[in-house]
Order: C-alpha cells, then sequence, then structure tokens
C-alpha cells in the first residue's frame, strides 16, 4: 500500500511540473536593434506640373548640373529635371512615396539620369548640388539653413509656397496654375544666402 502511494506520489508529481513554455525563447529575445524609419515631416501633396515648370524654369536649369529635391513625393520633379537634361536625385523616406516615384523614373525612362534615394534629408550633404528644389514648410526651410550654407556659390534653391526667415530671397514669383486654377508663390535664392539682419528689439531680447 505503501509503494502505491509513493508511485501515485511521484506520477501527481511528474505531472504537476509545469512544462517549458513554447514561447519562453520569444519572451527572453533582446529587445530589436533595428532603426525604424522615421515619419516624414510633412503630408504628401504634389506640385502642380505647370509649377514645377516654373520652378525649374525660375532656377535658369541647366543640361548636366545637379539637382536635389528634398522630399521628392512622386518624383515628378526629379523626372522634369532629367527630361532637360540635369543629373537629378530625389530623396525620400516614405515607403510608398519611394515606390511611387521609383516606377515615375522608370516610366518615363529617364533612369540614367534621375535616382531616388532613400535618406533623410536632415542628414545630407548638399554640397555637390547646383539647384535644390523644396516643398517643405517654413520651419524645415530654415532648419535646412545650415545645410543649404555649404552650398556652392552661385546655386540655387527654390521652394514652392514656402519662405526661409531670416533669409532673403532672389525673387518671389505668383504662379496661377491651370490645375485647379488656384495660385501659388514660388521663391529663389542664391547662394551665399543672403541673411536678413535682426531688428533691433530682437537683439535686445537675446540679450
Amino acid at each position: 500500500m505503501y509503494r502505491m502511494f509513493a508511485a501515485l506520489t511521484v506520477v501527481a508529481g511528474l505531472v504537476m511540473v509545469p512544462a517549458p513554455r513554447a514561447w519562453a525563447a520569444e519572451d527572453d529575445k533582446a529587445p530589436s536593434t533595428e532603426k525604424q524609419p522615421r515619419e516624414p515631416d510633412v503630408i504628401y501633396v504634389p506640385t502642380p506640373d505647370d509649377v514645377v515648370a516654373k520652378m525649374l524654369d525660375l532656377v535658369k536649369l541647366k543640361k548636366g548640373e545637379v539637382l536635389y529635391d528634398l522630399g521628392c513625393g512622386d518624383g515628378r520633379i526629379v523626372v522634369a529635371a532629367a527630361k532637360q537634361g540635369a543629373k537629378a536625385t530625389g530623396f525620400e523616406i516614405h515607403p510608398e512615396r519611394l515606390k511611387m516615384s521609383r516606377e515615375n523614373v522608370k516610366k518615363n525612362k529617364v533612369e540614367k539620369l534621375a535616382k531616388i534615394v532613400d535618406q533623410d534629408i536632415f542628414t545630407l550633404d548638399l554640397s555637390k548640388a547646383n539647384v535644390i528644389t523644396l516643398y517643405l514648410l517654413p520651419s524645415l526651410n530654415v532648419k535646412l539653413i545650415p545645410q543649404l550654407e555649404k552650398l556652392k556659390p552661385g546655386s540655387r534653391i527654390v521652394s514652392h509656397d514656402f519662405d526661409m526667415e531670416g533669409v532673403k530671397p532672389d525673387k518671389v514669383v505668383e504662379v496661377t496654375s491651370k490645375n485647379g486654377d488656384i495660385s501659388h508663390t514660388i521663391y529663389l535664392w542664391t547662394t551665399p544666402l543672403k541673411k536678413e539682419a535682426k531688428d533691433k528689439a530682437a537683439k535686445d531680447e537675446e540679450k
């Protein structure tokens, strides 16, 4: 009787021992160190084609020049610049926009002159560009100033709809697009950038 009771106790003990968790290895994994893509700073709103044409006309884009489009969206500025003989690169971080812009380059058969790069525009070396195109927000334009100041003298920067606080534009042009009959403003700067003097009150506040 004692032996039977002891045997039952052993069996019960074996039954009651918790089984190893099948998911233990998953729980014990170290946190992923893979870099997560950063969310874009602006929503995607395409620049009308006739406004693109005016932007490129305003910078007097020449064949063989290097153009960087910062936040290239669907790649239309890159494609248009490449069709004019420029070496055009679009920079974008949104996966859908990257796919769309690369397909646009391929569709227009400008792969020899145009490319799309998955890179954060605030980490770029812009010094090789002759022309920079922008459709960002005013605060982001200002954030880019330290990079833009490294451009070669005579380089041109053109922005759709948004200015660059503290930097005087060379030209400001109004364009009414045939797409919706909407007025658009285009800003042009050339390097070296012409910094606007701060007024006395602002200087006093900084002291």
